[in-house]
């Protein structure tokens, strides 16, 4: 479960590491609080929403199993454990 939860904390933070990039690119000071406008931060913010909510959306579409499958749960064949699959 961590996994999906850091991809997604590292998908919203593309915005701002890409403008820091572009800050030390330029010179600019990185961590000066002028190179940081309130505007600035919210147009970030909204982007890195957006960017999650697409990868959300790119999850549900295309993991998982096919539409109509059926699931069979783990169970015992012959003493041994044998994985949940789809079919």
């Amino acid at each position: 479960m961590i996994r999906p939860v850091l991809t997604e904390i590292g998908i919203f933070l593309i915005p701002f590491a890409a403008y820091a990039l572009f800050l030390i690119a330029t010179r600019s000071g990185v961590l000066s609080s002028s190179s940081w406008p309130a505007h600035l931060i919210t147009k970030l913010v909204l982007g890195s929403l957006l960017l999650v909510i697409v990868s959300f959306v790119m999850l549900a579409q295309f993991s998982g199993a096919p539409p109509n499958s059926t699931y069979v749960p783990a169970h015992l064949e012959n003493g041994k454990l044998v994985d949940g699959v789809e079919k």
